[in-house]
This record gives structure tokens, C-alpha cells and sequence, in this order.
């Protein structure tokens, strides 16, 4: 499976440096662009080459996770220059393997209307399991970092139960914080009730007694967290945000009623990057895999 492929790594941050290593480490060959302030292993033979160089080098082509943030430039925070996503499009062929995290629907349009072959590794199950991890752990550090008590004994409000949520909550209750998650199914709240954890109807949190709480972690990537809720809430709450945008807590709201909400976007890169990395090791090597049967 290793011989004839090599990858290109372009635009990312510190997680792309951990994935570059262990692709090495897995007898593949690697290239990067865009990390010219980010020193990285790459394979002997690759040098310094310029983008259409690296591109026509490369056969499995890696964006970063998120692909853009202004939708126009890699997210490519070590590079000297942007990296024009059209320009980059222009110089990759249908027979190379694009991969991704976070592809906007636009970006998907170009690739389709070129007949380029672009997988999102970010929608993959294995990918979004294990980075919840690590997202857990990393808004664990951010609370202990904030609050003035410990978690042990906190009461916390979790909103949303998918993969993070789950997470949180049994983190938390790991910790011995008073949790208490906010759902919308029953099914979800049986299974809360099995696991001795409080749940309430996220629907009608503007409707409950939300005053207790310490800590808040939001997971729902829509606003459930709106003016009447935070409203609610005590003053000195801590409020974090760990859904993608457009993040589930009414931001100007917050500010103006005075509530601390730290908005974290991707954590997993900022406190477990080599742990991240090889994540999305994985994640890559299982699509190489399932598209050889």
C-alpha cells in the first residue's frame, strides 16, 4: 500500500507536523507546503518545491482541518503567503486524491465540476469519535483554568448528547461534578437516567431554573444558548462554546448581559496535536484502504 503514493501536506497547523511524522514513520513518503515557519520532516526527495511542483509530485493531496476559514485561503497559519484555494485547484488533476476536514459545499461544487476525486475526512465516524476525546479533556483544562472552584462539586449544564456531549458527560462526572445534560430526544434521556445523570429538555431551557449552574458546555452547533436562556444563568457563570460555527451560544447576547463564554473552536490541535494527528493518521490510511477493495 505504501509504494507509489506520496502525500502532500498543505496549509494546517501543529497537528499536520504530528501527522507528517507518522507517515513517515509508516514507510511513506511526505511532502509539505506552506508550513515555512513550522519546521517539518518530509521525505529526502522532496526539497523546497514550489506549489505546482509539490502538486505534481503528489498523489494524495491533504488540506487542512478546517480546509478554509475565510473560504477563499487554505487555512495555512504557518505559511508566508496565502494559498489561494482556486489557484490550488487549478493545478490538481483527476487522478489525484484530494482529503480534507471541514470541506465547504463550494469547495465540493469546484471539485465536482473538475471531476476531482474529494473525500471530507472529517465526516468520517472514526475521525469524529476519537477527536471528542481530546475536546473533552481540552474544555476540562479551559474550566479548570477559569473557574474559581474546582469541577469536583461543580454544578455543570451540558447542552446537546452526541459524541462530545457524551464525552463531557462522563468526564465530568468522572470528576465529580454535579452534570446535568440538556436533550431533546427521550431516548437520550434514558440513557442519561441509566447513567444517574439529570437531564432537561433543551427546547425549554428559557423555562427552567438555570441559576445553579457553574459551568456550561455547549456541543449543539445551532443557537440553543439564546438571550431568554443566558438570561438564566448567575453572573459568574463560565460558559464554553466547543461547537463548529456558527456555535450554539448567542455571542452579542452574552457580552451584554456580562457572562464569560470562551468560544473553543478546534481543540483537539491546540492541546493534543500529536494525539490529533494521529487520528487523522488513521482516519487517512482506513480511506486509502477501503478504496483498494
Amino acid at each position: 500500500m505504501r509504494e507509489g503514493i506520496r502525500f502532500l501536506l498543505i496549509g494546517g497547523d501543529l497537528r499536520y507536523r504530528y501527522l507528517a511524522k507518522e507517515l513517515l514513520a509508516n514507510g511513506y513518503k511526505v511532502c509539505v507546503y506552506g508550513f515555512e515557519s513550522e519546521e517539518i520532516d518530509t521525505s529526502d526527495d522532496c526539497g523546497s518545491p514550489s506549489l505546482k511542483e509539490a502538486v505534481e509530485q503528489s498523489n494524495v493531496i491533504v488540506l487542512p482541518l478546517p480546509v478554509t476559514v475565510d473560504g477563499k485561503t487554505l487555512n495555512a497559519p504557518y505559511s508566508n503567503v496565502p494559498i489561494l484555494i482556486e489557484s490550488l485547484f487549478e493545478l490538481i488533476t483527476g487522478d489525484k486524491l484530494v482529503l480534507g476536514g471541514i470541506i465547504p459545499q463550494v469547495i465540493k461544487d469546484v471539485a465536482r465540476e473538475r471531476n476531482l476525486q474529494v473525500i471530507d475526512f472529517f465526516e468520517r465516524e472514526e475521525l469524529s469519535v476519537l477527536n471528542a476525546i481530546p475536546t473533552a479533556e481540552g474544555a476540562v483544562a479551559i474550566a479548570m483554568e477559569e473557574l474559581p472552584i474546582t469541577i469536583h462539586g461543580a454544578k455543570c449544564l451540558v447542552t446537546g448528547y452526541g459524541r462530545v456531549g457524551r464525552l463531557m458527560e462522563k468526564t465530568l462526572n468522572a470528576l465529580g461534578a454535579k452534570v446535568t445534560v440538556a436533550v431533546r430526544s427521550s431516548k437520550d434521556m434514558a440513557w442519561l437516567k441509566v447513567h444517574c445523570t439529570d437531564s432537561m429538555n433543551i427546547g425549554q431551557l428559557a423555562a427552567e431554573n438555570l441559576c445553579d449552574f457553574d459551568l456550561v458546555v455547549n456541543t449543539v452547533p445551532v443557537t440553543v444558548l439564546t438571550e431568554d436562556v443566558l438570561k438564566r444563568f448567575k453572573e459568574d457563570v463560565l460558559i464554553i462554546d466547543l461547537a463548529s460555527k456558527p456555535g450554539g451560544v448567542d455571542m452579542e447576547a452574552a457580552s451584554r448581559l456580562g457572562l464569560k463564554t470562551i468560544w473553543a473552536l478546534s481543540l483537539p490541535g491546540k492541546v493534543a496535536p500529536k494525539t490529533a494527528g494521529i487520528i487523522i493518521k488513521v482516519t487517512i490510511l482506513n480511506i486509502l484502504e477501503e478504496r483498494k477493495t
